[in-house]
């Protein structure tokens, strides 16, 4: 049986933000968001930089070599960021954060950096199949913080690791998936500011992806916006 994933991309700039640094991608096997830092317009370049590589890769079949490639996208993303900065010291600083799923056969490859989540709601059950790389998460990993807590932290959106020029590989995962799963991907704009159980309400509600973003950006602007707000919702189908 082949699988492949049938994808919608909504991308907000949010109440607050004049700019958006946020860039996504949706292919049949291949998903990606990327969320921009360093400031107008660096982070949007960055996040462009990773984005573009991905949209370049011819997908393998196989589980290990998507493992192979999506740690070799990371590279290079990392080298071009390099070279940007190299070529414009106004962008030193500017990074992005990367999380990309790559279904191989029955397998999703997943490879993270930085505090975009990929979430697996199967059975009406939402999972977190990444872990964020964020100052508040190593507290919660500590135990010093609970995860409520964390949610509210005034610096939950410290990052930790990003894909910003030094040779840092991404934390790789897989998962064996299903026709019925759904996928979502989103940048912190989403999960920082709605709740998990609405999240997985929202996702088990709305069979319309396109539909099922919107209301996932919606929450994100009642909750008061005030990030960039990308959402990828993927629907796991034989192919």
């Amino acid at each position: 049986m082949t699988l492949i994933l049938r994808s919608a991309i909504l991308n907000d700039i949010g109440l607050v933000r004049t700019n958006n640094e946020d860039s996504a991608l949706a292919g049949e096997r291949l998903v990606a968001v990327a969320d921009g830092m360093g400031g107008l317009p660096a982070g949007e370049v960055a996040s462009e930089i990773v984005i573009r590589i991905l949209d370049e890769l011819v997908p393998p079949t196989a589980p290990e070599a998507a493992t192979e490639a999506l740690r070799a996208v990371v590279s290079t993303a990392n080298q071009r960021i390099h070279a940007a900065i190299a070529a414009d010291p106004a962008r030193d600083g500017m990074g992005t954060t990367l999380t990309a799923a790559l279904l191989a056969g029955e397998t999703l490859v997943l490879a993270q950096v930085g505090d975009s989540r990929c979430y697996l709601l199967r059975d009406g059950q939402l999972r977190q199949l990444t872990r964020d790389d964020t100052f508040v998460q190593a507290l919660v990993d500590q135990g010093a913080l609970s995860p409520e807590q964390a949610r509210h932290h005034p610096q939950r959106s410290l990052v930790t690791r990003a894909v910003q020029g030094a040779d840092a590989p991404p934390t790789m995962g897989a998962v064996t998936l299903a026709a019925g799963d759904r996928l979502l991907l989103c940048s912190d704009g989403l999960s920082d500011y709605v709740a998990d159980d609405a999240i997985a309400a929202t996702l088990g509600m709305h069979a319309d992806r396109h539909q099922c973003g919107e209301q996932l950006v919606k929450l994100a602007h009642q909750a008061g916006a005030p990030d960039n707000v990308t959402v990828v919702i993927s629907d796991v189908v034989t192919g």
